[in-house]
């Protein structure tokens, strides 16, 4: 029907056709792969926002290889739980549950007879205490356990972490204890001040704003869920809102006058704690 020539004629423009086609497929997919152009900040125009990380803090830095083992120091205590056994008949277990304001305590000292629990581990925060409250206070069995907790985390030691989230830590764990039947005192978040040299530091990253607003949740949170709020802060602030100098060296460990006021109000919290059980 038809001759060679445009048999011929065909098949040169069906070739043609195909190679525009890769081309122009090549060509899309070049400019594809090319990056985005940046957004130009024009006078009077606003700048995409974009959120940054805070760098690493020098204890951040000093612990990140520690946290990369064991996170929430489970090997702390872990050979002094299975040394310590379940509670023998008639013994009322408390467990005084923290972080370096705990761990620092010597409980035999300022609570002589009374055998309590320490399970405190300096620098921690409620995350941390989260993930070891199973294994550090559940497989106890106490029958109350004492948490003061809340200071790191304002100060952001593994991280920034709103209020709420650490609201949200405390009320798991307070969840926890009492799924367990584990009456539950909840601690408040003691003043710090910046009166010496060594305070200054511990000063700058804990606003006394931010304490003053999780103590302010944990003492509506215990009126609603029947939990005892243990009020170390009015004790222990002076007039300007601050940790009372004389109570710590550091301004925010206590010193012995510091824990001598802190004694006798967390044994009045367990006693009464107990009373109710």
């Amino acid at each position: 029907m038809f001759g060679p020539s445009f048999r011929d004629g065909l098949s040169r423009r069906g070739v043609s056709l195909v190679a525009a086609i890769l081309f122009a497929a090549l060509n899309l997919t070049a400019h594809a792969q090319q990056p985005a152009p940046q957004l130009q900040e024009r006078s009077g125009a606003v700048a995409p926002h974009v959120e940054s990380e805070p760098p690493l803090n020098d204890y951040q830095r000093s612990q990140m290889a520690e946290w990369a083992r064991d996170f929430a120091d489970l090997h702390r205590y872990r050979a002094a739980n299975q040394e310590l056994g379940s509670p023998v008949a008639g013994e009322h277990r408390v467990i005084f549950y923290g972080d370096s304001i705990t761990d620092k305590w010597t409980l035999s000292q300022y609570f002589p007879g009374r055998n309590y629990i320490n399970r405190g581990i300096s620098g921690q925060t409620t995350s941390q205490m989260l993930v070891r409250f199973r294994q550090d206070v559940i497989h106890l069995d106490p029958d109350v356990v004492v948490i003061l907790a809340g200071t790191n985390d304002v100060a952001g030691n593994t991280g920034p972490i709103s209020i709420e989230d650490i609201e949200g830590n405390i009320t798991s764990m307070a969840e926890l204890a009492r799924a367990h039947d584990i009456a539950l005192v909840l601690s408040s978040v003691m003043p710090v001040n910046n009166y010496t040299t060594a305070s200054q530091r511990f000063f700058a990253d804990r606003p006394p704003s931010e304490i003053l607003r999780l103590n302010e949740w944990m003492k509506a949170y215990c009126a609603s869920t029947n939990c005892y709020y243990l009020d170390y802060f009015d004790s222990m602030v002076d007039g300007s809102g601050l940790l009372k100098r004389d109570l710590s060296e550091d301004g925010l460990h206590p010193n012995d006058a510091g824990y001598k006021i802190m004694a006798p109000l967390a044994q009045s919290a367990i006693d009464k704690t107990m009373a109710s059980r």
